[in-house]
């Protein structure tokens, strides 16, 4: 009889344990996983979730992808960045479209922003100059595999 009590508390932990999905930033309070600095700006931010459901923040994209060059990226199930264009807003960061410019500044000096889809890249390109970027374009500017 112990030993079904048991079986019935555990069985539902193990299904709800695992959960893989993002993450809520705690603006104000989460610290960067890898510059341990404060996360604050809406539209930079960024997380990582590992196959067991483990959520990493960050503090720009481009913190994100320095730590993922320290990581087996096979033990990753979500990349996710804020959009630019809606702070706050996590976003598949596999399928943004990156812009790098100039008069952008990010938390950690890369000028690197997201966005959900290309058309609204290259609307904010047009008015504030800078290249575009795949997610494929930008594990190659970070040089990771």
């Amino acid at each position: 009889m112990k030993n079904l009590i048991l079986l019935l508390l555990i069985v539902p932990l193990a299904f709800t344990s695992c959960n893989i999905g993002p993450e809520p930033i705690n603006y104000g309070s989460d610290a960067c996983h890898y510059c341990s600095m404060t996360i604050v700006d809406k539209q930079h931010a960024a997380e990582f979730v590992t196959q067991r459901g483990k959520a990493f923040k960050f503090d720009s994209i481009e913190c994100m992808m320095n730590s993922v060059k320290d990581t087996d990226s096979t033990e990753i199930a979500l990349f996710l960045a804020n959009g630019f264009d809606t702070p706050g807003k996590l976003i598949d960061g596999t399928k943004a479209t990156y812009l790098i410019s100039k008069n952008i500044p990010s938390p950690m000096g890369e000028f690197l922003s997201a966005f959900e889809n290309r058309e609204a890249a290259g609307l904010v390109q047009s008015e504030q100059n800078g290249a575009l970027f795949s997610w494929q374009d930008l594990k190659e500017r970070f040089e990771i595999q």
